[in-house]
C-alpha cells in the first residue's frame, strides 16, 4: 500500500511544523514500512540549527521514523487517528548518526515492527540519504486512548 500526502494525513495526528513524512512507497501492516522526508532549507528548525551550516537535528530524524512506525500501527490496528487516541514514543534505544542530514537531501525511512506486546510496539529503524546510512535506531511506541 502505498500513501500520498493525504492519505498521510489521514494516518497521522501530526500536522505543520511537525509532520514529517512526506510519502509512504508500501506500508505492509504488522511488518514494515518505507517513507520519505524531503529536507528542504524551507524547514522551520534551519535557521537555528545551524545558521552558517544548516544540519537537520538527530532528534528530528528519530521523531520522523516514530512517525512511520505510527502508520504501520495505525493500519495494522484498522484505525486512523481521531480526537481521542494519541502515539507516544516510550523509548529509544541504539540510536546513532552516521552522517549529517542537509538541505536537498531525501531521507529514506525504513521501519520494521519487531514485535508487539501488551500495546508496546517496538521497531527496527534506519534512515538512509542516497543508499547511506545516516542514522539508526531501536524505537518503541503505544497507542493511548485519552477516554476515560
Amino acid at each position: 500500500m502505498e500513501l500520498d500526502i493525504k492519505g498521510i494525513l489521514e494516518h497521522l495526528p501530526h500536522r505543520y511544523p511537525m509532520l514529517l513524512i512526506d510519502r509512504v512507497l508500501n506500508v505492509v501492516p504488522g511488518e514494515s514500512i518505507t517513507a520519505l522526508k524531503n529536507v528542504s532549507i524551507n524547514e522551520p528548525f534551519f535557521t537555528g540549527h545551524f545558521p552558517h551550516h544548516p544540519v537537520m537535528p538527530g532528534v528530528l530524524i528519530l521523531e520522523a521514523l516514530a512517525q512511520a512506525a505510527a502508520i504501520v500501527s495505525f493500519t495494522s490496528a484498522g484505525k486512523k487517528p481521531d480526537d481521542n487516541t494519541v502515539y507516544y514514543f516510550v523509548g529509544i534505544d541504539g540510536a546513532r548518526f552516521k552522517r549529517p542530514v542537509l538541505p536537498g537531501d531525501q531521507l529514506r525511512l525504513e521501519v520494521t515492527v519487531e514485535r508487539t506486546s501488551r500495546g508496546i510496539w517496538k521497531y527496527k529503524g534506519c534512515a538512509k540519504v542516497d543508499g547511506q546510512l545516516a542514522a539508526e535506531a531501536d524505537l518503541m511506541c503505544t497507542m493511548r486512548s485519552l477516554e476515560c
